[in-house]
């Protein structure tokens, strides 16, 4: 459920109509709904409501733009961060340091260091060689960093090739099978606090059958490391839930189906649960508003040609991905078309064929599903620079980050000496 709805015949987001932005700040620009932010935080808080204070962090990389990252703190979640920046990021926002947790595989020791001055609940470490780094700069700082292993369960996600992480060939964890070993050789390390252990299997999934696979692995090597001594005191669950994209599929599990398996599954479990939702909190609370520059006719449908290009919303360009797309005023007939941006390659391609409200040059239309993942990989290829995002609150909205001027975009290139003249 989202709060983008139509009102005497015009698509608007919570009270504020869709329009109305756009003549404001211009297009293409990301507009987010407060209470659909709100909605899908209670659910999934309500979804693991019988879990004893499970630590819900919301993974910064879905949507780590600062007015959003201050409306989750104040709805008292974490962070799930994978680099230096998301840490700053998150902390600016509000969120408390010790709910914070530094996932990623490529955590430098300047990193290791700001996340040990602030504080944060947990590393979730990736490689034995990360563990060495750690505690060496742990050492050097006089203290002691709380860490867990994030487990490669070799577990197929059924999702998109690039975004599953759970497989053996995946860059990310430390097989299932070198656990035991792993955590011997870190017990040793000076520095760490080994408390927990992690899983993440992928994103965008649609079936709970892989993820309780890779839970039930996990729970089997609590219990073997508890027997070799260990004091392991969280399981960090990792995210992946997925959202609706194309209403034509089949809904992915809800967050009360999987709050149940969950619970089920780790019953038993004498350990502090932890969760990484991202998609499924911020997916459906944002939209990606364009407008239809002109509309040519193609080859087998026409072409609409709008203003927003695969830098401003890269899904599916990059992954295939479907989005919704609708006529903010629609006119009330439907046919299909191929729906491109102006960028100059053929992937800058959002649909093709797709059966939609049939719009003209000046109309506005709304890219749905877009708050996770959209503006968040933006880039600025074809000097276009990066669109701007709104935060709307029941009949209040707010620009929350300012389209920055093409100047500014210049400005950031130098010229060497030899070129001056």
């Amino acid at each position: 459920m989202d709060h983008f709805d139509y009102v005497d015949g015009a698509m608007q987001v919570e009270q504020v109509p869709m329009a109305a932005i756009a003549d404001a700040v211009g297009t293409p620009v990301y507009v987010y709904s407060t209470a659909t932010l709100t909605r899908h935080v209670g659910v999934f808080r309500d979804a693991l409501g019988s879990l004893d204070n499970p630590l819900i962090a919301f993974a910064v990389k879905a949507n780590p733009n600062a007015a959003v990252l201050a409306t989750l703190a104040k709805l008292g979640l974490g962070a799930d961060v994978v680099s230096g920046g998301e840490l700053l990021r998150a902390i600016a926002a509000g969120i408390p340091a010790d709910r914070i947790v530094f996932s990623g595989v490529g955590k430098t020791a300047e990193e290791m260091r700001l996340a040990l001055t602030h504080g944060i609940f947990q590393f979730n470490l990736e490689s034995e060689p990360e563990a060495e780094m750690l505690s060496e700069v742990a050492l050097s700082m006089g203290k002691r960093a709380p860490v867990a292993y994030r487990i490669n369960p070799d577990v197929d996600a059924g999702t998109h090739a690039k975004i599953s992480t759970g497989k053996s060939e995946n860059k990310f964890g430390i097989p299932y099978a070198r656990a035991l070993e792993s955590y011997a050789a870190a017990r040793d390390l000076p520095g760490l606090d080994v408390q927990g252990v992690a899983v993440h299997i992928g994103s965008q999934l649609t079936d709970l059958a892989p993820l309780e696979a890779a839970f039930t692995k996990v729970g089997a090597l609590i219990a073997a490391l508890r027997d070799a001594g260990h004091d392991i005191r969280t399981a960090d669950l990792g995210g992946g839930l997925g959202v609706p994209y194309d209403p034509a599929l089949p809904e992915p599990p809800s967050p009360a189906a999987y709050g149940d398996m969950v619970c089920r599954v780790t019953q038993d479990w004498p350990v502090r649960l932890m969760f990484e939702p991202g998609r499924v909190i911020v997916g459906n609370a944002g939209a990606l508003l364009s407008r239809v520059v002109r509309v040519k006719q193609g080859a087998k449908a026409p072409f609409v040609i709008v203003d927003a290009a695969m830098n401003d919303l890269l899904r599916p360009s990059l992954y295939d991905a479907w989005h919704d797309i609708r006529a903010v005023t629609p006119a009330g007939q439907r046919a299909a078309a191929n729906v491109v941006g102006p960028v100059c390659e053929t992937g800058d391609t959002f649909a093709m064929g797709r059966d939609m409200d049939v719009v003209a040059a000046g109309d506005l239309v709304a890219f749905m599903t877009a708050g996770a993942y959209g503006a968040t990989m933006a880039g600025t290829y074809n000097s276009r620079p990066l669109a701007p995002e709104v935060l709307v609150s029941g009949d209040k909205w707010a620009v929350v980050r300012a389209r920055p001027p093409i100047e500014a975009l210049i400005a950031g290139d130098s010229i060497p000496d030899w070129l001056a003249d």
